[in-house]
């Protein structure tokens, strides 16, 4: 509902800021993602999920572009996934919090059928073909997928801000 209210330039300086720290973090960290660090869960766990599901939930809905790369960081380095579990992870997260904005959306505005059903076809032709080549190439490979994702969103990002 936030959406409504605010202007989305608040948030293109502060997500920027955001993909730049998290792609050299996960550059200088070379191991980062790479062995699956699971561990048992408690207490902590719970409130980080809490914490950074929330934040990450309301940015997705205010905004959106970027979650999948921030829900994979979080489930890499804070929850110790390898960027293969991750982006498994981040995908069913999407789904449902583009169900949810799917639901408010069709209720409160116009919802572009066509548009949503042609890119939920693509979606899941890339999801279905990114699996395949997760699996057959690894963490690795998802690894530097991911930091090219977030490369060209740093660039779409500050072309979009600055220009």
């Amino acid at each position: 509902m936030t959406v409504t209210l605010l202007p989305k330039a608040w948030l293109r300086p502060l997500m920027l800021a955001l993909l730049v720290v998290m792609t050299a973090y996960t550059f200088v960290k070379k191991d980062l993602g790479i062995g699956d660090r699971y561990r048992r869960r408690g207490l902590r766990e719970f409130l980080l999920a809490l914490f950074f599901g929330g934040l990450i939930g309301f940015y997705d809905g205010f905004f959106g572009p970027g979650t999948g790369s921030f829900l994979i960081f979080m489930f890499v380095r804070f929850f110790g996934l390898d960027f293969l579990r991750a982006s498994a992870s981040a995908k069913i997260v999407n789904v449902g919090t583009n169900l949810s904005a799917l639901a408010f959306f069709g209720f409160h505005a116009d919802v572009m059928i066509a548009t949503g059903l042609a890119m939920a076809v693509f979606n899941v032709a890339g999801a279905v073909t990114g699996s395949h080549l997760a699996l057959r190439h690894g963490a690795g490979m998802v690894r530097g997928v991911f930091l090219l994702a977030s490369c060209a969103l740093i660039l779409k990002f500050s072309w979009d801000t600055f220009r």
